[in-house]
Parts: C-alpha cells; sequence; structure tokens
C-alpha cells in the first residue's frame, strides 16, 4: 500500500536524516527564545538589554542573508549546512559553559545571538537548494508542507513550552545547555547525510557544488540572482507582494493586537499569547493540508488566491468584540498563509535553475526580513495618528488588492498554464527548453549539482 502523499518524502533515506536534524534544531531554537530571555535577565538585564540581544541575532540574520545565498550556490549544500549546525553548536556550548561556571556577561549573549542569526542567513537558503537533489519533483509539496507543519509546532510551541519548564525547575543556564544538547544531536544527525548520494556526476563537485561558480567575484553572483528574479515576473511580482504584505501585516500583528485584546477583548498577556497560538495552529494544519494534496494545476493563482483572500479577515480584527471571532480570523490567516507559502517554496525549487536557487531563495528570505523591523516600527506611530480599526481595515484590505494586480501584470494564469507542474517533474518545460530566464551559457555551465 502506497504511502499518504505527505509522509512520501520519507522512503528517502537522506531525506529521512536531512528533516529529523532539522527538527531537532528547529526545536533547539524554541527553547533557544525562551532561554536566552531568561538568561539575560538572570544577568541584571532588563527591557533595553533584552531588545539588544534580540537585535544581534536579526542583524546577523539580515546582513549575510545574502552572501548565505551566494555560499548555498558555490560551496556544496550538504558541507555548508553541517558546517552551521557546528558553529551553532559551538556558540551554544560556549555560552553555557560561561553560564554554568558563572563567567557569562551580557555581551557573550548578544555576540551568540549574531552567531546564531548569520547560521540561520546560511542554513535556510542551503536547505531549500539542497531538498531538490535529494527528492523527487513531485514529493517537494509534501516536504515543504512537512516543514511548515513542523515550525509551529516545534519551534513556536513545544521548544518554548520545554525551556520555561526547565527554567523554572532548574535555571537559564540549565536550558541554554539544553539547546547545546539539541544542535549536538543535530549535528551528529547531519554527518549521516550520504556524501555519495550528494555527490554530483559532472565535474567531480563533492555534494553539487557548481565547479564554475567559484570563477566568479561575489558581486557577479549576487547580480545574476537579481537579474533573473527581475525578469521573471511570476517570481517578481510575488516578492513585490510578498514585500508588501510584510510591511502591512507584521506590524498590526505584533504590535497592535496586544491592544486590540486590551482594549476590545479585556483580556491580558494569555489572552493575546493563546490567539498567537491559535493562529499558529492555523499554520501548521494548513501546511499539513497542502502537503497531503498534489500540486494544483492551477498553482500561481492558488497561492495567490490563498494569499489575498486570507488576508481579508484581518480587515474587520479592529471591529470585533468577541474572542471566537478575532481566533477565527486569525487562524483562516495563518492557514491560508501557509498554504501559499508551501506552494511558493515548491515553485522555487522547480522552477528556477538549481545554480540559482540558492540566491534566489536569499533574495526572497532578505526582502520579507528587512522589511519586518520598520513595519514594527511604524505601527505604533501609526497608531498615534490613526484609529486601530482602520489601520486593520487599510492591512486586510491592501494585500487582496494587490494579490489581483500581481496576477494581472505578471500574467499569472498564462504562465502557469505554459508551464504545468503536475506533469512536468523536472526542471525543463514540457517541451524541453532550459528553465525560464536560463541562458544557454549558463545552462552549459550548470553542473551536477542541479
Amino acid at each position: 500500500m502506497p504511502a499518504p502523499k505527505a509522509l512520501r518524502p520519507f522512503v528517502h533515506r537522506e531525506y529521512r536524516v536531512l528533516i529529523s536534524a532539522l527538527a531537532i534544531s528547529i526545536f533547539g531554537s524554541g527553547m533557544w527564545a525562551v532561554a536566552m530571555v531568561y538568561q539575560v535577565i538572570h544577568l541584571g538585564g532588563g527591557p533595553l538589554e533584552l531588545s539588544l540581544v534580540a537585535a544581534a541575532g536579526s542583524v546577523g540574520l539580515v546582513a549575510f542573508v545574502l552572501a548565505g545565498g551566494i555560499a548555498a550556490d558555490r560551496i556544496p549544500q550538504r558541507r555548508l549546512i553541517i558546517a552551521v549546525e557546528g558553529a551553532n553548536l559551538a556558540v551554544i556550548a560556549a555560552i553555557s559553559g560561561l553560564a554554568l561556571a558563572g563567567w557569562l556577561q551580557l555581551w557573550h549573549v548578544a555576540a551568540g545571538a549574531f552567531v546564531l542569526g548569520v547560521g540561520a542567513a546560511f542554513f535556510f537558503p542551503a536547505y531549500s537548494a539542497i531538498l531538490p537533489r535529494i527528492l523527487p519533483a513531485e514529493d517537494l509539496l509534501a516536504a515543504n508542507g512537512m516543514e511548515g507543519s513542523m515550525r509551529p509546532v516545534l519551534q513556536q510551541a513545544a521548544g518554548p513550552a520545554v525551556a520555561g519548564v526547565v527554567v523554572a525547575a532548574l535555571s537559564p543556564s540549565h536550558a541554554v545547555t539544553a539547546v547545546a544538547l539539541c544542535h549536538l544531536s543535530a549535528f551528529i544527525v547531519l554527518n549521516f547525510l550520504g556524501r555519495h548520494a550528494l555527490a554530483a556526476p559532472v565535474n567531480g563537485a563533492e555534494d553539487g557544488a557548481g565547479s564554475g561558480r567559484g570563477k566568479t567575484s561575489l558581486l557577479h553572483d549576487l547580480r545574476e540572482g537579481v537579474s533573473y528574479t527581475l525578469r521573471t515576473p511570476w517570481l517578481l511580482w510575488t516578492l513585490i507582494w510578498a514585500c508588501i504584505s510584510v510591511l502591512f501585516l507584521i506590524g498590526p500583528i505584533e504590535v497592535l493586537l496586544p491592544f486590540v485584546v486590551r482594549d476590545q477583548l479585556g483580556g491580558d498577556s494569555s489572552v493575546f499569547g493563546f490567539l498567537l497560538a491559535v493562529m499558529g495552529v492555523g499554520a501548521a494544519l494548513g501546511s499539513l493540508l497542502t502537503a497531503s494534496l498534489r500540486l494544483p494545476r492551477r498553482y500561481l493563482t492558488v497561492m495567490m488566491v490563498s494569499w489575498g483572500a486570507g488576508s481579508l479577515p484581518l480587515a474587520a480584527v479592529g471591529f470585533m468584540d468577541n474572542f471566537w471571532t478575532i481566533a477565527a480570523a486569525l487562524f483562516i490567516f495563518g492557514a491560508t498563509g501557509s498554504v501559499g507559502m508551501v506552494i511558493w517554496g515548491t515553485l522555487l525549487q522547480r522552477r528556477v535553475p538549481s545554480h540559482l536557487l540558492g540566491r534566489v531563495s536569499s533574495l526572497d528570505f532578505f526582502v520579507s526580513l528587512a522589511l519586518m523591523p520598520v513595519s514594527m516600527a511604524l505601527a505604533g506611530p501609526a497608531a498615534e495618528v490613526l484609529p486601530i480599526w482602520l489601520i486593520f481595515v487599510v492591512a486586510g484590505g491592501v494585500c487582496p488588492i494587490m494579490a489581483v494586480i500581481a496576477m494581472m501584470v505578471a500574467r499569472m494564469s498564462d504562465d502557469e498554464l505554459a508551464h504545468p507542474l503536475d506533469r512536468s517533474p523536472g526542471d525543463r518545460s514540457p517541451e524541453g527548453a532550459p528553465p525560464e530566464g536560463t541562458s544557454p551559457e549558463a545552462e552549459r555551465t550548470t553542473t551536477g549539482g542541479d
């Protein structure tokens, strides 16, 4: 009896190794989010110090994510992923040792957070680029859905919950030690990734590193990724939509929703936390559902409608005074957003040429990350001059409009019919042409890493 579609990627040994390590690492990241907070407080830090430590991690991530994409296209992805996990282990182990010895200082935690942010900037483009090399194309949707359902459960729920218990029962330093053990376990598991299974059949490039990639400058590689994005309409306009959605949605949810809870529901921080958990459950279920189905024939349309229509319930949040209606709106937003994200990640892996995948993935990551703090910084001042209900109306209304504009300008309905992925599992189109945007020169230089 064949395995359910959502579980089909687990048939492949390399995927089982990779997803096991990722699950452990994500769980550790969730623990770190809580352990870091209470370690800073234990050292005498307040809101300012905590903000600086959190900002250090964000700076490391944003500053190096484009470099991480270039590295994913230049360096063997297996080697890069293992190196990043090893660096994470070294940093957390050092913080743990200093804390247990009583020598830890705030700047140690900030430096560690910065290095962890840099590690994430290198890890995720490499992870996105390695998936198409260890799985057949028809299993990529399920794999992306599995990650999308796993992340909110482990990083936003289980990891923080376990860390909170360890902090309460023992100490913040013991929670940091538990994080180090997670990264040690993930590092050990990653070393079971088969070197030969990922070796390139052309030019002898280990783990699929392109032999020609190191002959060009970093600026040239970055420019190549940007150029491909600009001349590929479906990709460019989905990124434009992502920029606008991050700018309009993140701030209201992260900054203004607590005031909606206080003023409209009469609730406290526990109510706010529960609403975020409901949104996370929606995201997990949406990802799992998408992983269980085939990639839709109208994949771009389904993706954009999921994103656009799923933002509409947020427009009513500023008017609602019932807990369950707000929870339903956030559940729908989380579920539809994850449906679009799973399809989006799969499209990157199936339609972007393999030798550009790391850079294009990092560009997507960069534009989202760069505007998150901008959105949160603008939400507060906007609430000083505008009623909160109006801000939510604008946020929930702009995104569906932009989704329609993106679909029309990029002619997505024509594009998805011209590139039917439901019956074309490779990087090439059904007619056998190179992937869109790929020049003959680029096609000739693509090596076994593809």
